[in-house]
């Protein structure tokens, strides 16, 4: 098996023991994408020419070929001959097939010992080379354990296997094994890089709203996900928001090796720090913490009081067929049913701007937020939720979190004439919002121009803004417990 491998040479100032030991912790940099970069130093002490080394403080799902090793001091030239990774951890169906064809001894539930055979043991190796390329090997019949004993064969365990001891090739965690040169011996602390899967880190955001008004209260969460087989002990840990391309399984081309070796700067602060990097933000956890193996923690990132976050209701009443999504410009103009049936739903939604101005202004990663408002008896009820993208500073965040109970609309059409030459058409139609709340409400009524690119209105009851080249927006107030009519007829032409 050949695997890719990267050897820096770096020259910088001799490492003393009192810097070896504070840079020994692990360092990593989790993706929102289910992978990390781990960083971490080993001792190394090498003789000229080959050595035998072994490194066994690694996680279940590292990538061989992202490797990287170095001497940051730059004083040794590291050259990797060969490197062996071993995956094959140690379990009953492995220790089986050590034993294939000689006999070991079962204990029953009944306490009694019996000897078998292993004929066969059942175990199937995975292919971790190909499971990283989407092309993982499954056997093509069922790998059940054979045992004789007493001259008959079974297709199952006649008890608890007792093994006689390990044998030398057997491992208890996964291991690298390498066959490393130098151009001179020593002892020093190399620097260890690798991409791992199983890790991964995701935004969470909880805002709460007072019982009355839209200044709301922002708290946003990381939590982070360790499910590498393997614990960091006093790690730092940065976590990297963006659409980092990264290529999956089973697709094809070369791997990519995503190694952000940027080192944030020591400094007392804010819980996390976050700075651009790339075309990516980097967000730095400013306390070493311990991650542990099965492990999810949670750190607030982001804390944001007196936020305001506008309420808005959107009555968008055109109901159209999923069928006819994709319809052409002839097929829509033809067919007189399209766009008439309606959605009586008016649409809750929320929208701030992340901004310092509104007490906000870090770049915001993607994740899910929720939303709760107070009760008047002080409690807070969970109001909605949905799922942001990435969003820089200074932009708004729209999103939305339900269907209004006490709002609804009404849309219907009254007239659609396309005229003899078939080069122009006109339509009209009547949209109801009905308020049954206690006070009065604003809503945007969006109507979409689908029958043309080229139209204008040709009358219409309320004012109206043009939103894109094929939308316009009636923003409205209705009354309490009253009713807004919205008249328009649009001219299209072709």
């Amino acid at each position: 098996m050949n695997f890719r491998f990267v050897c820096q040479v770096f020259t910088s100032a001799v490492l003393s023991a009192s810097l070896f030991a504070q840079s020994s912790q692990p360092s990593l940099t989790i993706y929102n994408q289910d992978f990390a970069v781990v960083r971490q130093q080993i001792p190394l002490d090498l003789k000229s020419g080959e050595n035998q080394v072994n490194v066994n403080e690694i996680t279940m799902h590292l990538e061989p070929d992202s490797v990287v090793l170095r001497d940051p001091t730059g004083k040794h030239a590291l050259q990797i001959l060969e490197q062996n990774y071993r995956a094959d951890a140690i379990s009953e169906p492995l220790l089986l097939s050590f034993y294939e064809g000689k006999t070991i001894d079962f204990e029953t539930a009944g306490g009694q010992t019996v000897k078998g055979k292993v004929i066969r043991s059942g175990y199937t190796p995975r292919n971790y080379f190909s499971i990283n390329r989407g092309q993982e090997y499954y056997p093509t019949a069922a790998q059940q354990p054979v045992i004789e004993v007493n001259g008959q064969l079974r297709f199952t365990l006649p008890g608890t296997p007792v093994f006689p001891s390990l044998t030398d090739d057997s491992i208890l965690k996964p291991r690298l094994e390498w066959s490393l040169t130098t151009d001179k011996p020593g002892k020093f602390p190399a620097e260890f890089s690798y991409i791992t899967g199983g890790m991964s880190w995701e935004a969470d955001y909880n805002i709460v709203a007072p019982d009355k008004g839209d200044i709301v209260d922002v708290v946003g969460w990381v939590t982070m996900d360790n499910q590498t087989g393997k614990t960091f002990e006093n790690a730092r840990i940065k976590l990297m928001a963006g659409d980092v391309n990264k290529i999956q399984p089973g697709m094809n081309g070369a791997k990519v090796s995503l190694m952000a070796m940027a080192r944030a700067p020591e400094a007392a602060g804010p819980a996390v720090t976050e700075k651009a990097f790339d075309e990516y933000h980097l967000y730095t956890l400013e306390r070493a913490t311990t991650l542990r193996d099965r492990e999810t923690k949670q750190v607030e990132f982001i804390h944001g009081d007196s936020v305001t976050a506008k309420q808005i209701y959107i009555y968008d009443g055109a109901k159209i067929d999923v069928n006819r999504y994709n319809w052409g410009w002839e097929n829509i103009r033809n067919d007189h049913s399209y766009g008439t049936e309606s959605n009586p739903k008016i649409w809750v939604m929320r929208e701030f701007v992340n901004s310092q101005a509104n007490h906000l202004g870090m770049p915001l990663p993607k994740g899910r937020v929720r939303f709760y408002r107070r009760n008047d008896d002080g409690q807070i009820e969970f109001t909605g939720e949905n799922v942001i993208d990435h969003t820089p500073r200074d932009e708004t965040v729209r999103m939305y979190t339900g269907n209004a109970f006490d709002l609804t609309g009404e849309r219907r059409r009254i007239d659609y004439l396309v005229e003899p030459k078939k080069t122009s058409a006109t339509e009209s139609f009547e949209i109801k919002v009905r308020n049954h709340k206690k006070e009065a409400v604003n809503v945007r009524v969006v109507e979409h121009l689908y029958r043309s690119m080229n139209w204008d209105i040709a009358s219409n009851s309320a004012d109206y803004k043009k939103t894109d080249a094929r939308t316009i927006e009636f923003p409205i107030t209705i009354p309490p417990d009253g009713e807004k009519v919205v008249n328009y007829t649009a001219h299209y032409s072709w």
